[in-house]
């Protein structure tokens, strides 16, 4: 059973290495992304409430937040990944490091036991969805411990 506090994985266990793809890769998502990570997803806020698993759900805000307010809410995911109670990865581009997308990685708030996913990408990128689903869902059933975990296909 998971709750918002309580970690998703054993204290001794290494979290793997996320995937690379010669189209992206991904790394925990910090601070240090905000700037990028704000301007990818305020520019693709329709495309991305339209993407499978965010329908219906708050986030992301229809008027966008602040640069500010964007910042503490990766400072805090950042912390839910030190204390493993949940893992949020941005995707970047290859070649390059534009932040196009996130991987998010919780216990599910309604069904213990459950890990949710959920994953976007920009607008301009929508062409990569269907892949970054296929390479994540691959990883989390190769190196993740997750008995049932709800990711909705694409």
């Amino acid at each position: 059973m998971t709750s918002p506090d309580q970690p998703l994985v054993a204290p001794g266990f290494a979290v793997p290495h996320p995937p690379v793809t010669d189209r992206f890769r991904l790394e925990p998502l910090g601070p240090q992304h905000n700037a990028a990570d704000h301007a990818a997803w305020t520019s693709s806020i329709a495309h991305i409430r339209a993407t499978p698993g965010f329908a219906g759900r708050s986030w992301p805000p229809p008027g966008g937040m602040s640069l500010e307010a964007n910042l503490d809410d990766l400072r805090r995911h950042a912390e839910d990944f030190d204390r493993r109670v949940g893992f949020t990865y941005t995707v970047l581009s290859v070649p390059g490091d534009d932040v196009i997308g996130c991987v998010y990685i919780y216990g599910s708030r309604q069904d213990p036991g459950v890990t949710d996913v959920r994953s976007w990408v920009r607008a301009d990128r929508a062409s990569l969805d269907a892949e970054l689903y296929r390479v994540v869902s691959d990883w989390l059933a190769r190196a993740w411990p997750f008995e049932r975990v709800a990711y909705a296909p694409r």
